[in-house]
């Protein structure tokens, strides 16, 4: 970074050596710091980290399925022929009965703490034992709840139940979670019955999108249909965009519905600008896809307050970045701020020198 240099000369009397090396010190403070600081835009902003697909959640939530009894499993043991690629059923009493290793309770342990039962039971006969386990079959039919719920996992649907129902069962949502929640099924238990239910594209069964809102706010909700086995329902985090800077109040603010949320409206929510604020100069930092680096779009928010230019819409993860004003070469208003600053220190040097 090249060096500011600043050079002044001072008038020989004392009072205005010492007015001018105060204000110098301020001015030179203000310029080695203010616009740095304050009119740059920042160079990182952490981007929320994207979903993965309603694919890889189910993976996820695999291993820790809690196993029951009835639930069938695949093993798959390196060095162990005789468990091997067999499957096996958790019986009555909870119980697996394997060669070799003999009687195993499985019933109330996740997919994932029953292979390390298995490994360390493997370990008297295989050096380093490597097994996974894969349930094949359900004891009872399953429901998959994937994404911003407050215990996603693998639930028995045990009868008929609703959706509602099987919601209110797992604890709900998470206070961050979207307004919309998508239901996919299986073609071999039919088409989702909700007229905006729409087939999957390799034809494996359908999808539909379904508004939170007004699945809780209505008496009798239309949306609120009987699951089916293996039904899966997922739900997002509620997609944000971001205020940063000199506003009253910096964080996220949730799109809920909305593709979009104006600049105004952002401005509005996050309470308005400081009054350290540039006005003038603001920017939209927007995530480049693909990449961890965002584009810089300018605004003068000056000119849009007055209607002078459009106002321009916030898309999900955006961040609308208000800089502090330049108190130097900023606008008059600064100026008339400053003023009895350098009034007040204009009649200090004078008493200080009596």
């Amino acid at each position: 970074m090249n060096e500011l240099r600043l050079r002044y000369r001072c008038p020989k009397s004392s009072s205005g050596q010492f007015f001018f090396r105060i204000f110098g010190a301020a001015f030179l403070l203000t310029a080695l710091s203010g616009p740095a600081a304050f009119a740059q835009v920042p160079s990182q902003v952490e981007a929320p980290t994207p979903h993965p697909s309603i694919t890889s959640q189910l993976d996820q939530l695999r291993p820790n399925y809690v196993l029951r009894a009835g639930d069938q499993i695949l093993i798959r043991a390196f060095e162990m022929e005789e468990i091997s690629e067999k499957p096996f059923r958790i019986d009555g009493d909870g119980y697996l009965n394997l060669p070799v290793l003999g009687r195993i309770k499985a019933a109330g342990l996740t997919v994932e703490r029953l292979e390390s039962v298995l490994v360390d039971a493997s370990k008297r006969y295989v050096r380093q034992p490597q097994i996974s386990v894969t349930v094949v079959q359900f004891s009872s039919e399953p429901v998959f709840f994937v994404g911003a719920f407050k215990a996603p996992g693998i639930y028995p649907l045990g009868g008929q139940r609703t959706l509602v129902e099987m919601i209110s069962a797992v604890g709900g949502l998470t206070p961050t979670a979207s307004r919309r929640l998508k239901l996919t099924r299986r073609s071999e238990y039919g088409a989702i019955p909700l007229p905006n239910a729409v087939p999957l594209p390799d034809g494996s069964g359908s999808s539909v999108d379904i508004n939170l809102a007004s699945l809780q706010n209505n008496v009798n909700p239309a949306e609120d249909i009987l699951l089916q086995p293996f039904d899966v329902l997922s739900v997002d985090r509620a997609e944000m965009v971001y205020v940063m800077g000199e506003v009253s109040h910096n964080g996220g603010l949730d799109l809920q519905e909305k593709d979009s949320l104006s600049v105004t409206q952002a401005l509005t929510m996050a309470g308005g600008f400081t009054v350290t604020a540039n006005t003038k100069t603001a920017w939209i930092l927007r995530p480049i896809s693909n990449t961890s680096r965002r584009a810089q779009i300018p605004l003068n928010m000056d000119r849009i307050l007055k209607g002078q230019e459009i106002d321009k819409p916030l898309m999900p993860n955006d961040v609308l970045y208000v800089p502090k004003a330049n108190f130097f070469l900023g606008d008059k208003r600064n100026l008339i701020m400053l003023l009895p600053m350098v009034v007040g220190l204009a009649g200090l040097g004078v008493a200080l020198t009596r």
